[in-house]
């Protein structure tokens, strides 16, 4: 027996008319539900609050009360609750800010028993869809314990941009074996989409293996990937399973993908069609099904160009392409993720009362985040760290005149890659060629920080230091 089928309606009338009261009273305990009766607001309350209530038969006029001021306050008591309001005076105004109010649905006396028995049976329709819809978000939600347990909950947002970005990741999510791409400025939370697409497909039982595509040696490369037999070079003490092995029924996520190197990238292609590898210093074939889900900050077309990447490992990672825009082209989801960020962060540090100075929200939404999330996370916890009192002003965050810009500054960021150098110089420049302090600031590693300044041929004279 169904979850719903178990559970008897429990009904509460509320009216000073007993007679009334207790015709209904007998007509709902005949009909199989669990009923009370209340003739004044005394009553009612404390009935409401010895039981569980699914739905209230609310009188609107009642003496030296007014109902809808009762309305009111049982739905903020209780807002699973369901009113069906009944009066004997046919006032359209009541009805309309009832309905406003939350209410149900609405009958005039006299009735029949009928109209009533129909009326609940909507209602009792609605509890049942509610019930199976709550039981349903609890085993799969995207806000499910198990989901924020593997997830940053740094995925917050209002924008039109995000929530689409949102929906292409459970679409990716419904198709278990297509790899995806997920393209983004740093710091936009491109693992965190990858996270959800895993623990939201049906291979959410399965590992999710996180993998930096530049920070492994070249020299370890294939075994990292492909794993090893014990003695096959210096160093193999042991057989080793690569990550091609271990994400067996489950998803390799392959950060930074635009900085594998070229030699890697055919022995990955080929893993990735045939779902077989084979162990360095083995000939045994190893059959392996895994999902990759591989992100980029770079322009990979442009990598493509440049000889610098497969063209043809690109189309094959690149089934389904999901872009996380940057930050600063979404400025109406900076508030939501501040508000969050202040929260989360007042609650771990023990300081509840923490709350955000109207001027540092606006100051906050007019900057240009070049670390984007990750700066703005960043840039939350340290100033609830460092803050004397338990008010956030502007002056606990790092965000100078200069680094505020303009709807009109925003155009030159078409070219990512100029706005890119520029920021890295700025920075630089402002932390006074620091480099631990530039990346903090950009909400990034330092040896992301290096990377970038050797991509793009940043150096740093001893006249600047």
């Amino acid at each position: 027996m169904s979850m719903e089928n178990q559970h008897k309606l429990e009904i509460l009338i509320l009216d000073d008319e007993k007679q009334f009261t207790e015709e209904l009273h007998e007509l709902f305990q005949n009909s199989g539900f669990v009923a009370f009766e209340a003739n004044t607001e005394q009553e009612a309350q404390k009935l409401l609050k010895s039981h569980n209530i699914d739905l209230l038969i609310l009188d609107v006029r009642l003496p030296g009360i007014n109902g809808l001021d009762i309305l009111k306050d049982v739905k903020i008591q209780f807002p699973a609750m369901e009113v069906i309001i009944v009066s004997a005076h046919g006032d359209m105004d009541t009805v309309i800010k009832a309905m406003r109010l939350g209410a149900f649905d609405y009958l005039r006396k006299p009735f029949r028993h009928i109209d009533i028995q129909i009326a609940i049976k909507r209602t009792q329709k609605f509890l049942q869809m509610q019930r199976r819809l709550k039981q349903m978000e609890e085993k799969n939600s995207l806000i499910s314990k198990t989901l924020e347990e593997k997830i940053d909950r740094q995925f917050i947002g209002v924008s039109p941009q995000i929530l689409e970005v949102f929906e292409q990741a459970i679409t990716a999510a419904n198709y278990p074996d297509a790899n995806v791409l997920i393209t983004g400025e740093s710091g936009t939370g491109k693992e965190n989409i990858a996270r959800i697409i895993h623990f939201s497909s049906l291979k959410k039982d399965n590992i999710f293996c996180a993998v930096n595509s530049s920070a492994i040696t070249e020299s370890l490369l294939e075994s990292e990937f492909f794993g090893h037999k014990k003695g096959s070079f210096t160093g193999a003490i042991s057989d080793k399973m690569g990550f091609f092995e271990v994400c067996n029924q489950g998803t390799l996520f392959l950060d930074e993908i635009a900085d594998m190197p070229f030699n890697l990238q055919a022995k990955i292609l080929r893993a990735t069609e045939e779902k077989v590898i084979t162990r360095v210093g083995e000939t045994k074939p190893i059959k392996t099904d895994f999902r990759i889900i591989s992100a980029t900050n770079h322009d990979i077309q442009k990598s493509v160009e440049k000889k610098e990447f497969r063209l043809d490992l690109l189309h094959r990672l690149n089934t389904l392409h999901i872009h996380i825009p940057a930050l600063r082209d979404r400025p109406e989801d900076i508030k939501p993720l501040l508000i969050h960020f202040v929260d989360f962060y007042a609650t771990q540090f023990n300081k509840p009362s923490m709350r955000l100075d109207n001027e540092a929200i606006t100051a906050l939404v007019k900057y240009d985040f070049p670390g984007n999330v990750r700066e703005l996370k960043n840039m939350t916890e340290r100033a609830i760290i460092l803050c004397k009192s338990n008010v956030l002003r502007v002056n606990d965050f790092p965000v100078k005149p200069h680094n505020i810009s303009s709807s009109e500054d925003r155009v030159d960021s078409t070219n990512l890659r100029i706005q890119e150098i520029k920021t890295i110089r700025k920075v630089l420049k402002n932390c006074k060629y620091n480099q631990k302090a530039t990346a903090d600031e950009l909400g990034i590693t330092r040896d992301a920080l290096i990377r970038k300044m050797k991509k793009y041929d940043i150096t740093i004279c001893k006249s600047e230091k």
